[in-house]
């Protein structure tokens, strides 16, 4: 039996980091896992500029509250469940996603969640597990699924390796040269076709 583990941001809705930069106005916030590879790092960074912004858990909900699946995410997500077993899994935030996860007919997701300080800035990440993706869907392996695999960005590439099938869903050029073994897909029909074949 088939389980489809898909990635949140990139695949199935906006960078939220991308666009608290362009509603904060800090363009650094750009930046993401296709840019720098150390997750850890790259939130230790996020969480240092937050604070020295003075920006908390409150504005980045607001924004959040704001930003829509990416167009036709919710209707490829809804064909491929009526056809096999898919749960989203993300390095987001439980903080985070509950507002997306809404307006996608509240898939299954697996996630992390935040530690919040009192004064409502970040102070940490709580990773469910180590190596998150790679780790479900060993998990998923072990209980007698095939796992088939999407995501867009370098923490997705182990978990798309060690599936059965793993894609690419509009990625970087970088990525994609790099990864030449994964095919790459730019819509949703096309990539849907290819889960399910």
């Amino acid at each position: 039996m088939n389980i489809v583990c898909l990635d949140m941001e990139g695949v199935l809705t906006p960078e939220i980091w991308i666009e608290f930069a362009r509603v904060s106005g800090i363009p650094e916030l750009r930046r993401t896992t296709r840019d720098e590879p150390d997750y850890m790092k790259l939130m230790g960074w996020r969480m240092d500029l937050l604070r020295e912004r003075g920006l908390g858990i409150r504005e980045i909900q607001d924004v959040i509250s704001q930003i829509d699946p990416l167009p036709g995410a919710k209707e490829f997500l809804d064909a491929l469940r009526a056809r096999t077993q898919a749960i989203i899994v993300s390095d987001t935030f439980e903080e985070f996603a509950q507002p997306l996860m809404q307006k996608l007919g509240w898939p299954t997701l697996f996630c992390n969640s935040l530690d919040i300080g009192p004064d409502g800035f970040l102070r940490g990440v709580r990773m469910r597990c180590p190596d998150s993706k790679l780790t479900t869907v060993r998990g998923l392996q072990s209980i007698g699924f095939d796992t088939v695999a999407v995501g867009d960005s370098y923490n997705d590439l182990d978990m798309l390796k060690a599936s059965k099938k793993g894609f690419l869903f509009r990625t970087t050029d970088k990525i994609r040269q790099d990864n030449p073994a994964l095919p790459a897909y730019e819509d949703y029909d096309a990539l849907l076709q290819a889960i399910l074949a």
